[in-house]
C-alpha cells in the first residue's frame, strides 16, 4: 500500500471515530432539554399532590360533619329526655340525653367528639379531622318541646398549602 493511501485510511478512520460520539455542545443541549422536561414533570406531580391533599381535606371535613349531624339529629329526636344542658338558654360543651333507659353523653375528649353510655365510648369523628370546640344550647319555650342548638367547628388534619380545611356546622334539633 502506498504511503498516500495509508495516510488517507488513517485520516478516514480518525474522522469516523470522532463522528461516532457526541460533541460537548450536543451533550449540553440534551442535558438542558432533559432538565426542562424533568422540572416540568416534577411541577405537574407536585400540583397533583396538592390538589389531592386539598380534596382529601375537604372531603373528610364534609363527611365527618354530615355524619356527626345525622347522628346527633337521630339521637336527640329519639331521646326520652335531655338532662344537660338542663335549663332554657343554658349552653354546655356536653350533651346528656336518655333513650330507652340508657344515658348517653356527648363530649369533647381532646379534639375528638365522643359518645359514652357508661360502659362503651366511641369517637364520632375520624382520625382525619379534629373538633376544637362544640356547644349545645337548650332553646325553645317553657313547657315546650326540648330543643337543642348544636354548633361545632371541624378541622382537617391534612395540611394544605393554605392551611387546614375548617368548617363550622350549626343545626337545631328537637325531641319528638
Amino acid at each position: 500500500m502506498s504511503k498516500k493511501r495509508l495516510a488517507f485510511n488513517v485520516q478516514h478512520s480518525a474522522f469516523r471515530r470522532s463522528r461516532a460520539g457526541f460533541t460537548l455542545i450536543e451533550i449540553i443541549l440534551y442535558m438542558s432539554l432533559l432538565a426542562v422536561f424533568l422540572i416540568t414533570l416534577t411541577d405537574i406531580f407536585v400540583s397533583i399532590l396538592d390538589v389531592s391533599t386539598e380534596s382529601e381535606a375537604t372531603s373528610s371535613v364534609e363527611q365527618d360533619g354530615r355524619s356527626i349531624l345525622a347522628r346527633l339529629n337521630l339521637d336527640i329526636t329519639n331521646a326520652d329526655s335531655i338532662t344537660i344542658p338542663a335549663n332554657l338558654g343554658e349552653t354546655s360543651s356536653n350533651l346528656e340525653l336518655t333513650t330507652a333507659g340508657t344515658t348517653y353523653t356527648y363530649s369533647l375528649y381532646g379534639e375528638r367528639l365522643i359518645i359514652s353510655n357508661g360502659t362503651e365510648t366511641d369517637s364520632l369523628n375520624s382520625t382525619e379531622t379534629t373538633i376544637p370546640n362544640i356547644s349545645f344550647q337548650r332553646i325553645g319555650n317553657v313547657g315546650g318541646k326540648e330543643t337543642i342548638r348544636i354548633q361545632f367547628d371541624i378541622q382537617s388534619v391534612a395540611e394544605r398549602p393554605s392551611g387546614p380545611e375548617t368548617r363550622s356546622f350549626t343545626t337545631t334539633v328537637g325531641r319528638r
